[in-house]
């Protein structure tokens, strides 16, 4: 596979019947889903879970989200979905990139991305990351110079 940054965490998925829309591709949410299923494999692949989250009453979350829908894709089509993170200045924020291809053009059929925003869980406000946090998602991140 061609991917646009080195590293990449994949995931294989596949559209299946309740996936597809009314226009007879993957619906758009689905993809949606399948970039939080990555991102949360990802994160637990680091030893980071939804766990540790509450734990450490910190979480990184989604300040923003942005998708680029290049092609459609089918039933029964197997793809894969990569995700970095990418490291920011600071302890508060970093981003998460996708990139979905197609397994049999190796054509990408979506990028994206997510500005995520280090928060305390209890108050819902932004918060410096822990050590455990920095300690595990900055060494596996690429830096946005790469990026």
């Amino acid at each position: 596979m061609v991917w646009d940054h080195p590293k990449p965490f994949v995931l294989p998925v596949t559209p299946r019947a309740n996936d597809i829309d009314g226009l007879n591709h993957t619906n758009n949410a689905v993809y949606v889903q399948w970039c939080e299923k990555v991102g949360w494999a990802h994160s637990e692949s680091l030893g980071l879970s939804l766990a540790d989250y509450k734990r450490f009453d910190r979480a990184m979350a989604i300040r923003r989200g942005e998708y680029d829908y290049l092609l459609p894709t089918f039933i029964d089509e197997p793809l894969a979905l990569a995700t970095w993170l990418v490291a920011r200045e600071g302890k508060l924020l970093m981003e998460r990139r996708f990139q979905l291809v197609r397994d049999r053009d190796q054509a990408t059929v979506l990028r994206g991305r997510w500005e995520l925003v280090c928060i305390e869980l209890s108050s819902g406000r932004p918060r410096r990351m822990p050590p455990e946090f920095s300690e595990i998602y900055l060494p596996a991140a690429i830096t946005a110079a790469t990026a």
